[in-house]
């Protein structure tokens, strides 16, 4: 008999919201628990599923056999420590966490006890379904622009970890090298942190990126463009399309 994995939530704010649905939609799984500090707002999401809601973590934990961490990103190194500490393999929201040190804690703590760890960098799949990472030819250059309006949402985390982390993430997928120097400009507008940045990173093997980001822009942006020695690729992340010069 195939075992249906019960999938719990932590974080029941709009992408906890995302993420229950996905478990009570997907097959070989469902949605069995919501956590969050305030438990109303885990009533809520966990109602519309039929789940149960907990504000205590070790009873939330007790209750499901793995996990997504979709609580404000300076949460997500705790709940990810609990969820791999109680034998449940997990699902972060990006970023992994907001400091080297707390992720490698994640990254020790679920090689120690054999359980896995992934972390929501779903424009991977994106490159994987065009063919980027397994191109015949490496990227000279890579230029990315990711803004958008001013929101109330991820304000405890800076520009960098909320938007622009997805395209560092995948200039490093992309890169044969290793980054050799960053320069960087930003500015403070209403979060208290970094609300719109810009930066180039230089690779040892010559390789560029370029990265803007911004959450007080007038208008979404969510482009990319990548030159190659035969051409260059336009990705277009909100329209859904792409440009290939290369052949």
């Amino acid at each position: 008999m195939t075992k249906v994995l019960r999938g719990g939530v932590i974080g029941a704010g709009v992408f906890g919201g995302y993420h229950a649905r996905q478990y009570a939609q997907a097959e070989g799984a469902g949605l069995a628990a919501v956590f969050d500090p305030d438990l109303e707002r885990a009533r809520e999401v966990a109602a519309r599923h039929g789940a149960a809601a907990f504000d205590d973590l070790d009873a939330f934990l007790s209750s499901v056999d793995v996990v997504t961490v979709a609580s404000p990103g300076v949460r997500h190194a705790e709940g990810a420590l609990a969820a791999l500490r109680a034998g449940r393999s997990v699902y972060v929201e990006k970023p992994l966490a907001v400091d080297l040190e707390e992720a490698d804690r994640i990254l020790a703590e679920a090689s120690r006890r054999r359980l896995v760890v992934a972390c929501g960098h779903q424009e991977r799949v994106v490159f994987e379904a065009i063919g980027l990472f397994s191109a015949p030819e490496r990227p000279l250059r890579l230029e990315a622009v990711r803004q958008g309006p001013q929101s109330q949402r991820s304000l405890d985390i800076s520009v960098v970890l909320d938007l622009m982390v997805h395209d560092i993430d995948l200039a490093l997928s992309l890169a044969a090298g290793a980054p050799l120097a960053a320069e960087g400009e930003g500015d403070v507008a209403y979060s208290g942190g970094l609300d719109a940045v810009r930066a180039e990173v230089t690779f040892d093997d010559g390789f560029t990126a370029v990265f803007d980001a911004s959450r007080m822009a007038p208008e979404r942006r969510r482009t990319m463009r990548v030159v190659y020695p035969s051409g260059e690729l336009e990705i277009d992340f909100l329209a859904r399309s792409f440009r290939n010069t290369t052949g």
